[in-house]
């Protein structure tokens, strides 16, 4: 009986691993989108990015849903929202993107870029500049929760 038992509860923990490493394999994280992304720039790369929401910010009206806390850090994914998705989102989970996501495990599907971000002095553009990666949402259903 305690051999039977032990023999399900191994079968079951042999799936649970399967799925885990299924998704796994499946996506890409974000030290990955940065390096494929950065590899074949200035086009992307398209596949699932899973990303762990840490934190959040928001400038002319997108909001951006960082796999850091420092969105200027180079390990850093950014999940940018226009307002258009960013109300189908609000309707969908009830909350303002920028307070329901963070802490959240994402699954988000669509394309990762680098984009160079220039350095400004009293209003000029400098030659200076560092590269972030954004995976731009065009529709609501492109983000998906891990429960």
């Amino acid at each position: 009986m305690i051999r039977q038992f032990m023999g399900v509860g191994s079968l079951v923990l042999v799936a649970l691993c399967v799925t885990i490493n299924a998704r796994a394999e499946s996506s890409i994280t974000p030290s990955q989108a940065i390096e494929k992304a950065a590899a074949v720039a200035p086009q992307g790369i398209t596949g699932t990015f899973d990303v762990v929401v840490r934190a959040t910010g928001d400038q002319g009206g997108d909001v951006f849903l960082n796999s850091q806390n420092d969105y200027r850090d180079p390990r850093n994914v950014s999940v940018v929202i226009s307002p258009f998705v960013g109300a189908a989102l609000m309707k969908r989970f009830g909350q303002s993107p920028q307070s329901y996501f963070v802490g959240k495990h994402i699954l988000v599907t669509g394309e990762a870029k680098r984009v160079t971000i220039w350095f400004y002095s009293n209003g000029v553009r400098t030659n200076k500049y560092y590269y972030q990666t954004h995976i731009i949402l065009a529709d609501a259903g492109q983000l998906q929760i891990v429960q």
